[in-house]
């Protein structure tokens, strides 16, 4: 009887109400699931039981109801009873509001309803909507918008009870019904930051904000034969002309109309014959996948790229490895020819190509145009000279965060993308520790003054091998690219991570962004319009072009018809009355396929650039570091590496010709009249063939002593440079000491 002091009188024997709440619902998802003790004449709400404020586990799981003894059960409810709920003025409120010298007490349903906050941790606390915590919005939150990355429905950034900010990334926003059934789902061990895999700091944040995390393995892993589908083997013949006379599902094992698989996406077959392919052994490409590699200038590597075939380094998938591309032609006349085929350049897989003072977006192989005069290209250079040395000076101020303290990173050059996440990975890593690198595959082991030119090569080899990841897409100028793996190995955070510590420690100027992708981290996604020529996918890009330059409203309504599946896989199927429909509809799929699309990608590379406060400089000063980002270093000259150098204070310059020796020198080696190059000489003298974003430090000087030959002085960025009577021997030594040096670190 006491258990049913509660029951309301339009009880319905088949429902069994809960003793505690009143209520017949059975809604797992909300109230927990509904449990009925026949033997013990007892229905309850797991969370109802859980949330009682009087009420304790004082058995074993195995005892009463998971631990909750029958008669302390039978005791709550009496004082329950006691107790009139604050929401529906009914008794039997068995959870009180913890708050101090609050009163309120209510039923589990009513509190949910009343957007009350319950904490399934530690000791189940309950909070009424007066008491509840809240997340903290600052004057910097943005407004508006955005997308929920579970349901991709906007969210608006509010605080309010359904509205729930990630603890973990800056513009990750969720409705807190998806989050409540993403947990649901995923479970303790994979309910994680749906955008950066965080997942203590997250799953903290979201207990304390009432979210309850099930203490048991996901859904999809309970489920039996739950990836049966996976074991099914595609079977079909797709080829234009299929030869065999039994159907094109025909498969016959060891002939020749046995079915091969695309090597690539496994999602096309053929039979061998239709193939004219001799043996299973053969690989076998669809035209989807050979169209994609041939117009994108890798098909010739494509091997490489196979899933297949991937070096497994520590667990992780290496899909970053990758051969950098060839250097691109120059004319025979150029002065710089001599230096695409000098060996101190090409040995160390570096590209001397990127010089083009254009935008990444649309640097392409062609000379300028006449129209632009020297003037304008000397007044665009010096524009870019002058945003550089703004950046270098933002960046100076955040190495100031740099400590002392070391990280030593192994590398092994010829795996330079699994050594460097490995190092990034490890434990002891800090982006404010001072990054020391040591090459493990040399024969000999770097000395303390190399162990600048070695992370100086480190990172040049690491930002060449990034721009030709899969993370990126694009000839040139890069966009981010939709890669599933690399999104569940939170890849992309990592890239993000690695250039801004890149940038801080030294590293040379990415400098392969598209204008595209640089807007969508400084202004947002919801802020950029993408263009045609951001789109790297050959098939897209013809879709959207015959979309756009239809002329006739039966054309364009035919070519539609065509490609509906893609649209509908993009959102952007509709119905077209009229031509002039085309032009938002191109725009639609242009900011589908170039920012939705890869909303997780960005927004995790995103997180990665915060690191060390480079984002937030980025997003203060975007024209500036547009000029380091978007467009390639500015290719040595003998006026930059002049301005570069300062002569040191202790040389008696008039007295001596060496300044004029010297400039003459950087002339001769400039018009290729020189065995050395300028890279060479800047190698010789900092470690370094480039000139980082941040610059020298300490800044690279010069001076003139009576000594026998040229000294390098790398701890020091010091250029120690022998007096001489005549030019010749100025030169004579130059090019001994530079290239006989050189020479021996490379052996």
């Amino acid at each position: 009887e006491e258990l049913r002091m509660s029951k309301p009188n339009n009880f319905d024997v088949q429902s069994p109400f809960c003793v505690l709440c009143g209520r017949t619902d059975d809604c797992p998802e909300k109230y927990g699931e509904k449990r009925s003790y026949v033997e013990y004449n007892l229905t309850v709400h797991y969370y109802c039981l859980l949330m009682s404020s009087g009420i304790w586990q004082r058995g074993e799981e195995d005892e009463g109801v998971d631990g909750f003894l029958i008669t302390d059960i039978r005791k709550e409810v009496n004082r329950a009873a006691k107790l009139k709920c604050n929401i529906c003025r009914k008794k039997g409120a068995s959870i009180g509001c913890v708050a101090p010298k609050c009163k309120r007490s209510y039923h589990f349903p009513c509190g949910l309803q009343r957007e009350c906050i319950f904490q399934f941790m530690e000791d189940f606390r309950s909070y009424c909507w007066e008491h509840r915590p809240v997340q903290m919005f600052t004057d910097k939150e943005p407004r508006g918008a955005s997308q929920c990355t579970i349901c991709l429905d906007l969210v608006e950034h509010l605080p309010v009870y359904t509205v729930l900010k990630s603890p973990c990334c800056k513009n990750a926003w969720f409705h807190r019904e998806c989050l409540q059934y993403q947990a649901l789902s995923a479970g303790i061990f994979f309910f994680r930051c749906t955008v950066c895999n965080n997942k203590d700091k997250f799953q903290k944040e979201m207990l304390r904000m009432g979210i309850h995390i099930p203490e048991r393995d996901a859904s999809w892993e309970l489920e039996e034969n739950a990836y049966q589908d996976l074991l099914h083997c595609y079977q079909h013949c797709d080829v234009k002309r299929c030869l065999c006379k039994k159907g094109r599902d025909y498969n016959e094992p060891d002939s020749k109309w046995e079915i091969k698989r695309c090597q690539y996406c496994g999602s096309r077959g053929t039979h061998l014959a239709c193939s004219s392919m001799k043996s299973w052994e053969q690989n076998w490409e669809c035209v989807e996948c050979r169209s994609i590699f041939a117009k994108s200038g890798t098909y010739s590597k494509r091997k490489k790229r196979s899933l297949a075939t991937s070096e497994m380094t520590n667990g992780t998938t290496c899909l970053l490895e990758e051969p950098p591309p060839k250097s691109p032609r120059q004319s025979s006349g150029s002065p710089r020819n001599f230096l695409l085929q000098s060996p101190k350049i090409m040995c160390q897989n570096l590209s001397p190509c990127s010089h083009l003072e254009l935008p990444a977006s649309n640097r392409v192989t062609m000379s300028l145009s006449p129209v632009m005069s020297n003037r304008n290209w000397s007044l665009r250079h010096k524009h870019l000279r002058v945003r550089r040395r703004e950046v270098c000076n933002i960046l100076k101020e955040l190495k100031v965060e740099v400590k002392t303290k070391t990280t030593r990173l192994n590398i092994n050059a010829e795996n330079i993308w699994s050594s460097a996440l490995k190092g990034f990975r490890q434990r002891n890593f800090s982006p404010t520790n001072t990054i020391e690198v040591n090459f493990s595959n040399c024969r000999n082991r770097s000395k303390t003054n190399n162990s600048a030119a070695s992370k100086h090569h480190f990172f040049q080899l690491l930002m060449l091998h990034l721009q030709n990841s899969s993370l990126f897409e694009g000839s040139s100028g890069k966009n981010l690219s939709l890669d599933f793996q690399a999104v569940k190995e939170n890849l992309y955070f990592e890239a993000g991570k690695m250039i801004a510590v890149s940038l801080v420690h030294g590293g040379p100027s990415p400098g392969f962004f598209s204008k595209t992708l640089f807007d969508c981290l400084v202004h947002g996604p919801e802020n950029v319009k993408p263009a045609l020529e951001d789109v790297a996918d050959v098939d897209v890009a013809q879709t959207i072009k015959m979309i756009k330059y239809a002329n006739s409203l039966s054309s364009l309504q035919s070519t539609l018809q065509e490609c509906c599946e893609f649209l509908a896989a993009a959102g952007c199927l509709r119905p077209v009355t009229a031509l002039c429909d085309k032009n938002m509809l191109v725009n639609d799929i242009l900011i589908y396929h170039v920012i939705k699309r890869i909303t997780l990608p960005l927004e995790s590379f995103r997180q990665g650039l915060k690191t060390l406060g480079v984002l937030e400089k980025m997003q203060m000063h975007p024209d500036a570091f547009s000029s380091i980002l978007c467009h390639k270093p500015e290719r040595l000259s003998a006026e930059t590496i002049c301005d570069l150098f300062t002569i040191h204070s202790s040389s008696d310059v008039r007295k001596v010709e060496g300044a004029n020796f010297w400039m003459g020198y950087l002339q001769d080696v400039e018009s290729g009249e020189s065995a050395v190059t300028l890279e060479d000489i800047l190698l010789f003298v900092t470690g370094s063939c480039y000139i980082p974003s941040i610059g020298f430090d300490p800044e690279p000087t010069i001076k003139f002593l009576h000594i026998g030959y040229p000294i390098g002085n790398r701890l020091l960025n010091c250029l120690e440079l022998p007096i001489t009577k005549t030019y010749q021997q100025f030169k004579n030594k130059m090019e001994l000491t530079i290239r006989n040096t050189l020479r021996v670190e490379r052996e």
